[in-house]
This record gives C-alpha cells, sequence and structure tokens, in this order.
C-alpha cells in the first residue's frame, strides 16, 4: 500500500528517492520500537542522521517553531550555534525525559571528554502527545526502548502506527510516522531532501487531500470519533544538500506550506515544530585550524528547494495517514484509519462515490 503519485512530482519537478524515505539522504537511518499492551500504545522513533560520531563532527541545523504549543529539547541550542549534535529521538510528550537521559549517557560513552575536557552535550529530542489512544500517565517508555529503537535503525522502515507514531492521532483519523524524499540535479550531481513526520494534529473537517476536501463525508460516519485536544506534528527534514544554518532555516519555514496543504490552520494548542540538518558539511568539535572551507548553495537557487521540501513534508503527512490502521484508544472506541474510513464512505453513499473512488486510487488504497 503506498501512495500512486505521478511519477514527476507537480510541485517540485523532481522525483523520489530509492526508497522514498527520508533514509534516501545518504548515511541517515531510522529505527522504531513499538509498545502495544493492554494499557500502551506508545513508543520510540530515532534518527540517526550520519554514521560518524556527531558530538565531534556535527551537522549543519535549525529549528522552526510554527506554534510552539510543545515539549521538545534542543532548540534553543541548535538556534544560536546552527548544529547538530546528537541523533533525534521522537516519543511522546512525558517520556521526553527518559528519551534525553538515553541521548546524554550514550553521549558519555562515546565521548569521554564530554563534562571533563570540554563541555556538555545538548540532546535533541521532539514529542507530541499520544494520550488521546495511549495511556500516558503510565510512563511506560524505558532508556531500554530508546536502545532498542536505536538498534533497529536501518535505511527501510515501517510507516504508520508504529515507533514513537504508534499512539497518534491525525485529522481525527489514526496518524503516526509518515516519510517521503525528493531527488535534484545540481552541477552534475545527484542531491537528496528528504522529510519525516510524526503526525497528530489536526480537524476532519479540515482534511484535504489533493483538493479533495472529505472531512465532512468522514465526519458524518457513525464509527467517526473526534480527539479530545488539538495536538501537533514534529517534522524533521534531512538533506545532502550543502546549505548553511541560516538557509536551513528557511527550508525548516516551508514546512508549514506542506502541513496547510493537507487542510490544516495550526491550532491554538498544536505544536508544529521542525527541525532541519544536512549531512554535506561538518563542524568540527575540536577543529585543527581556524580557517574553515565549505560547500554552500547559491540563495538565488532556493525556490526549487522550497519546492522539494513543501512536497516532501505534504506527501510524508499523506503517508503517514495512507500506512496507519484502525486503532482502539484508551477510552475502547474505534479511532478509523484513513483507508478505513474511505472504504465506510463508499459503502454509506448511496451508489459510488466517485470522488473518494478517484482519491483512494490516488493513494494506492484500491
Amino acid at each position: 500500500m503506498g501512495l500512486n503519485k505521478p511519477f514527476l512530482d507537480q510541485i517540485s519537478q523532481t522525483k523520489p528517492g530509492k526508497n522514498n524515505l527520508i533514509t534516501d539522504v545518504p548515511g541517515v537511518t531510522v529505527g522504531h520500537q513499538t509498545l502495544v499492551t493492554d494499557c500502551l500504545k506508545t513508543g520510540v522513533t530515532a534518527i540517526i542522521p550520519t554514521k560518524n560520531n556527531v558530538f565531534e563532527h556535527k551537522l549543519a541545523a535549525a529549528g522552526h517553531v510554527i506554534n510552539g504549543f510543545g515539549k521538545s529539547t534542543g532548540l534553543v541550542q541548535v538556534e544560536e550555534l546552527g548544529t547538530l549534535e546528537t541523533p533525534i529521538v521522537l516519543t511522546n510528550t512525558l517520556s521526553v525525559g527518559v528519551a534525553y537521559n538515553y541521548l546524554v549517557k550514550k553521549g558519555l560513552a562515546e565521548n569521554p571528554e564530554i563534562g571533563l575536557k570540554t563541555g556538555t552535550i545538548n540532546p535533541m529530542v521532539m514529542e507530541c502527545n499520544d494520550g488521546a489512544v495511549n495511556n500516558i500517565r503510565d510512563l511506560g517508555v524505558t532508556e531500554d526502548d530508546v536502545a532498542q529503537a536505536f538498534s533497529n535503525a536501518d535505511k527501510t522502515f515501517a510507516e504508520g502506527c508504529v515507533g514513537g507514531g504508534t499512539g497518534m492521532c491525525c485529522y481525527d483519523l489514526k496518524g503516526g510516522i509518515g516519510s517521503a524524499s525528493r531527488q535534484i540535479e545540481i552541477d552534475g550531481q545527484t542531491f537528496t531532501l528528504g522529510a519525516l513526520v510524526m503526525s497528530n494534529y489536526g480537524y476532519v473537517s479540515d482534511l484535504d487531500i489533493y483538493d479533495h476536501q472529505l472531512g465532512n463525508k468522514i465526519s458524518q460516519l457513525p464509527e467517526y470519533n473526534k480527539r479530545d485536544e488539538d495536538g501537533s506534528i514534529i517534522t524533521v527534514i534531512a538533506t545532502d544538500i550543502p546549505f548553511d544554518p541560516r538557509q536551513l532555516k528557511r527550508i525548516a519555514k516551508r514546512s508549514s506550506v506542506g502541513i496547510t496543504r493537507t487542510g490544516s490552520f495550526i491550532g491554538n494548542d498544536s505544536g508544529e515544530i521542525t527541525l532541519a540538518f544536512s549531512t554535506a558539511n561538518q563542524i568540527e568539535h575540536s577543529p585543527k585550524q581556524q580557517l574553515m572551507t565549505r560547500q554552500a548553495i547559491s540563495d538565488d537557487q532556493m525556490d526549487r528547494y522550497f519546492r522539494m521540501t513543501v512536497s516532501a513534508v505534504e506527501e510524508a503527512i499523506l503517508s503517514s495517514l495512507v500506512h496507519a490502521k484502525t486503532t482502539i484508544d484508551r477510552k475502547g472506541q474505534e479511532r478509523l484509519s484513513l483507508a478505513d474510513a474511505l472504504t465506510k464512505v463508499q459503502k454509506q453513499a448511496s451508489g459510488r462515490d466517485e470522488d473518494v473512488a478517484t482519491l483512494q486510487e490516488k493513494l494506492g488504497l484500491l
């Protein structure tokens, strides 16, 4: 099951990478640990940005807070210094501390000089509130679970109700983890930009998929259940294009366009936060010389990369919906997947609903 998009993306006029995942960016891997018990529906997703020691060989990075109803860690230093120095962990809101502790211990083990010959470390943990589905007060995520997500990291990974996305809802439907990528040729070389989202935001009445406004049809289903609160979306953008932190900030800002293309108005209680990083230019923690030479992209070409960002983020969100499965929430109610919701709309319609059928075909749900 997957999105049946045109081979050439219509927004950016570029093609997806090999797996249409953030891990199409060389060096990036992703792993999940999914926790599903009688009480828990939650988990951890780890994004490892490079094969190298990222504390010693930092990456250019930037964050952008679209709406700041969130509890992420690490964004302040990224904003100030423009560097990423740990992997990125995605989990539920009340497990941020557990993930933070794991990243600290991992950093200390890999870098004996931290806290002695050099400064401390800036763990990057990002979150959404999965409390509508998961019994979040049970604090079920452990450091061992974070470690397992790292152990599971690979170039290919599952999407939907997995890892940090296990308990998430999107547009009142089941959401979760989604990803997409785009490739472009620059001066004869192929470069990749990928996005990964943890989707947990929006109201079904606003849902717009490729200009098909189906929210009202879905909301009329007897099985439809509205979420208790607004939720959030975390977006991570990775690329091997040599952007500097200022340009990555501009890239991160364009994630909001990809989000709103699916219908969101970015609500009061929603945490929309984006982190973007580039693997192209490493920033040495202990440079051997004061002067450094780095590749750079001309600003007058940025529109091409903005379009890639918008397209990859939009598709990552839709992919999180397409791959999600109907789930029973903590109150015993169904949280419908997009696939099941559209099937039920078809059954409820008097005859075939051509608009829904067209969308099902575009999304690879038929």
